[in-house]
């Protein structure tokens, strides 16, 4: 059985698609972008862009009973390459000792004119 993830802990959909769904033992996260949740806009810079998507995924995560420590793969968009230092350093962060599988692509443009789009896939707890 699958299961929608529905939080106001991460921003809601801006289309036609879920935050994420979970069955028994998986949770897909939809791509978060760098929104804050209070303000409902897109973060300021790459790093508080970064940051936001990261705390947004892990919102995604935590209402399907999962957490970072759960996440076996990510997808990370970047508008621009030149960024992934500086992502990357922050997406590190967010883990402890392992890391999960990992693909960092740059895109032309993402949506609302984010600089940082990341989706995962985890096991639920």
């Amino acid at each position: 059985m699958k299961n929608i993830i529905n939080t106001t802990n991460a921003p809601a959909a801006i289309g036609p698609y879920a935050q994420g769904w979970y069955t028994d033992t998986l949770v897909f996260t939809s791509g978060q972008l760098g929104i804050d949740v209070e303000t409902g806009k897109l973060a300021e810079g790459v790093k508080g862009q970064a940051h936001a998507a990261m705390k947004n995924v892990g919102a995604v995560l935590a209402e399907a009973g999962a957490d970072y420590s759960d996440i076996l793969k990510t997808t990370v968009f970047v508008q621009n390459l030149d960024d992934f230092a500086t992502v990357n350093e922050i997406y590190g962060s967010y883990f402890s000792d392992t890391y999960p599988a990992r693909s960092c692509v740059q895109v032309a443009k993402l949506p609302l004119g984010g600089l940082v789009e990341i989706e995962c896939v985890a096991l639920r707890k």
